[in-house]
């Protein structure tokens, strides 16, 4: 049992457990095995740097879960996991990391003492975690098993978060604030980039009065000039300058779960197409909310944005958002449904969504965002609450 108060109650996992095998039902599936850490902490509450080894929950049609990782990871599990001791499977460390055995065979061997060496078992094809080789090694040890592929299936279990998950985003979206106010006050010519990260990185994981900062997925992204139009590079030593603009892409991490946004800031006046694009870009995003309510189709947000862009001449392509909650590195995102024109799925009440219509030119990047809660009714709630405009310093 955990050592520490965990983040949950018993009554939120179970919800979760029967939400996850209610999927599994419908799919004909007799077991899942996730290697996905958050879906791993989602359901079972496990939290650990553990997840650049092979290690995985198996979910059956009946009983607790049960946690399988490296023997050097269990003490790991016992202490964070709901369940008992005895749900903790271990593996031997002669796998870890060799060329002539590997981890998958002993997982076989877990599934076969669980009664599933014939059965179909749900595995998450399109993941970081589960490499090809497990795929095959696992295929292998069990000839008799139909592994099928259930990616996201308890991704889009966690869509609609829950009373107690939204507490821990909006404690994460205070978090964010903070680190936003850091960088905003921070940001100065002459500065050099990796010196104002130190202290973005300081203020995320120290939190707010009241919550302990995580680290986050994502590490802090700040990228100048024309190095925004490239929205995914990290810093440097390099130092900012005048007549620059830096977008900074944050979130605050609380029990992993984020709440992230991004503003832009320039140092000294700004072009007048970059001005003209903020303010496109700030009645875009209350379209969007406006059209983010329960029953609508994701992609109404999209096709909103777009039609508003368009009125100030400006095009954007591609998705503006993605849902969002608890996560691991690489990514904060949950990897479902996404804000983009064909996306018909429909928006519920409990959903939450990274609105992200960031503009990227050859000359600079602008990213203005908001972490979005679909409502019971009217129009989607910003998690975090600062002005949109282009921050000028």
């Amino acid at each position: 049992m955990p050592a520490a108060a965990p983040a949950f109650d018993a009554a939120e996992y179970a919800r979760r457990l029967a939400a996850t095998r209610a999927a599994m039902a419908a799919r004909g599936l007799a077991a899942l095995f996730l290697e996905d850490p958050s879906n791993m902490a989602w359901l079972t509450g496990y939290d650990g740097w553990s997840f650049y080894v092979h290690q995985g929950v198996v979910i059956p049609a009946a009983g607790d879960p049960v946690w399988w990782g490296r023997a050097q990871d269990a003490a790991g599990a016992c202490l964070t996991v709901w369940m008992d001791d005895d749900r903790v499977r271990p593996y031997g460390e002669h796998y870890i990391q060799t060329d002539d055995r590997h981890p998958m065979q002993d997982l076989a061997g877990l599934l076969t003492d669980l009664g599933l060496a014939k059965a179909r078992i749900g595995v998450e094809l399109e993941n970081y975690y589960y490499s090809a080789k497990a795929h095959i090694t696992l295929t292998e040890a069990l000839p008799s098993a139909s592994l099928e592929d259930a990616t996201a299936l308890v991704n889009l279990a966690r869509a609609v978060k829950s009373a107690p998950e939204l507490a821990l985003m909006r404690a994460a979206a205070r978090i964010t604030e903070a680190a936003m106010q850091t960088a905003v006050d921070g940001i100065a010519p002459g500065r050099p980039k990796n010196a104002l990260v130190a202290e973005i990185f300081a203020t995320q994981i120290r939190g707010t009065e009241n919550q302990w900062g995580d680290y986050p997925a994502i590490v802090p992204l700040q990228p100048t000039r024309r190095d925004a139009g490239a929205p995914h590079l990290t810093w440097d030593g390099r130092p900012f300058r005048s007549g620059e603009a830096t977008f900074f892409e944050l979130s605050g991490c609380v029990r992993r779960y984020h709440a992230p946004f991004c503003r832009t800031v320039h140092l000294g006046p700004p072009p007048a197409d970059m001005e003209r694009a903020a303010e496109a870009v700030a009645e875009g995003i209350e379209d969007g909310l406006a059209a983010a309510r329960p029953g609508a189709p994701a992609g109404d947000v999209a096709r909103a944005l777009r039609a508003s862009l368009a009125k100030r001449g400006l095009e954007r392509d591609a998705r503006c958002g993605y849902p969002i909650g608890l996560s691991y590195p690489p990514d904060w995102g949950e990897r479902t449904l996404s804000f983009r024109e064909t996306e018909e799925r429909v928006l519920e009440p409990g959903m939450t969504f990274h609105f992200m219509p960031g503009l990227w030119t050859p000359d600079w990047g602008l990213e203005i965002t908001e972490t979005i809660l679909i409502r019971e009714d009217g129009p989607a709630e910003c998690l975090t609450t600062w002005d949109r405009s282009l921050i000028v310093k």
